[in-house]
């Protein structure tokens, strides 16, 4: 028997066998994503209404997001609305994260070179908010969802190019965080899979993942699959960012999906509420005491809220 299969059967023997409801619940965090989060700004019906929601299922972090749509961006224009937001969300003890990074403005271009001030700015938007604003309406830390291999040139031949820029990128952005004097958190959403591509960056040679793991403060994992354990599974394809992030000083957290998508493995979509919490509770009897699992983050708000039978307010 082979080590690696000798460390599955003792994991699943862990999660087979570990008493759940003797631990503290994984925290959980959501993203937030451009018509939510303008919904909540615009009204505060609907944004005491999706607080109360945050609060029933246990999420303690909203990743809230911060930057232009459709014309507006609130957070320079209109500051206010977020100090409201996010101190009612303080009030109800509700983490908020400057959440960075949009389909609609085509933010995966900021990898490349000549996009990359566009990243800088736009988390020094972020920076210039939180110091303006009061304390209780600060954001707690950032988290930017910028994807390369959504790009049409993503292929063999460019992607070890593109996602050096993507480092480069986020060396540009840590680096804007430090010279603000500012402590805020910064951390990606991050695909799984980049564990498997090996580059040169900066005189080290690695995993692109422990590049991104060890410039930032913790990351969000898009661990997009619906079964805890075994092959092709949320434990399988965590389990070396987890040990990167353990032996970095770091932080994980394990993004899940409840959108509707093809194949059927990436997303709870589908599924009952109880057949998640069944399989969230074996990751969390699993990761139980591992000092990088910092819990799950949900794709997204609207998702997951469809998801557990609570239509979106509109």
């Amino acid at each position: 028997m082979s080590l690696r299969t000798s460390r599955w059967l003792l994991l699943l023997l862990l999660v087979c066998t570990w008493p759940v409801w003797a631990q503290v619940p994984a925290p959980r965090a959501v993203w937030v994503w451009e018509e939510d989060t303008g919904a909540m700004l615009e009204s505060p019906q609907v944004a005491d209404e999706a607080l109360a929601f945050l609060q029933r299922k246990r999420i303690g972090t909203m990743y809230l997001y911060a930057d232009a749509y459709q014309g507006r961006n609130l957070l320079v224009q209109q500051p206010a609305r977020y100090h409201t937001l996010i101190r009612a969300a303080h009030a109800r003890g509700i983490r908020v994260y400057a959440l960075l990074g949009s389909w609609h403005l085509h933010t995966e271009r900021y990898v490349l070179p000549w996009y990359r001030q566009r990243a800088v700015a736009m988390l020094q938007r972020v920076l210039d908010y939180n110091q303006a604003a009061p304390d209780d309406a600060r954001f707690d830390g950032v988290n930017y969802d910028i994807e390369p291999h959504v790009l049409d040139r993503w292929n063999d031949r460019s992607r070890e190019r593109l996602l050096r820029g993507f480092l480069d990128m986020t060396a540009a952005m840590v680096a804007a965080r430090d010279r603000s004097g500012q402590r805020l958190p910064i951390g990606p959403a991050m695909p799984f899979w980049w564990d498997g591509i090996t580059l040169d960056w900066r005189g080290v040679r690695g995993p692109v993942s422990a590049h991104v793991i060890a410039m930032t403060d913790y990351v969000a994992l898009m661990d997009y699959r619906n079964r805890a354990a075994g092959r092709d599974s949320i434990l399988s394809h965590a389990e070396d960012e987890l040990a990167q992030a353990k032996a970095a000083g770091k932080t994980l957290l394990i993004g899940l999906d409840f959108n509707p998508g093809e194949p059927a493995k990436l997303s709870f979509y589908g599924m009952d509420e109880a057949a998640f919490e069944h399989e969230a509770a074996q990751v969390e009897a699993a990761l139980h005491g591992h000092p990088a699992f910092a819990g799950f983050v949900f794709h997204h708000y609207a998702g997951y809220r469809r998801f557990v039978g609570e239509p979106v307010p509109e």
